[in-house]
């Protein structure tokens, strides 16, 4: 169940409410009996990134899902340096 922020307009109580979904908003301060009014602050949830789309989550039938890119690369080779050739055309 969902938690409510409360001020009262009179004696400047605050206190938070488990209340459901389907509750009546609480009206009456449970200190002084003056009118409450309903806080609202900054949600808790943030979504990041470039963007959510059907497939990400999705494997198995449909589009494949897109490996992450380390996983694709293969391990780098060190080769030496092919040596300068100093030929001359005649």
């Amino acid at each position: 169940m969902p938690t409510y922020a409360y001020a009262c307009r009179s004696c400047g109580h605050a206190f938070d409410a488990v209340q459901s979904f389907s509750d009546d908003a609480l009206t009456v301060c449970p200190e002084c009996g003056g009118e409450l009014r309903k806080q609202y602050g900054s949600i808790g949830v943030t979504f990041n990134g470039s963007g959510f789309y059907r497939t990400d989550s999705r494997s198995g039938s449909g589009a494949p899902a897109a490996a992450p890119a380390s996983s694709k690369a293969e391990p780098t080779k060190s080769a030496a340096p092919a040596p300068a050739s100093s030929t001359t055309s005649s």
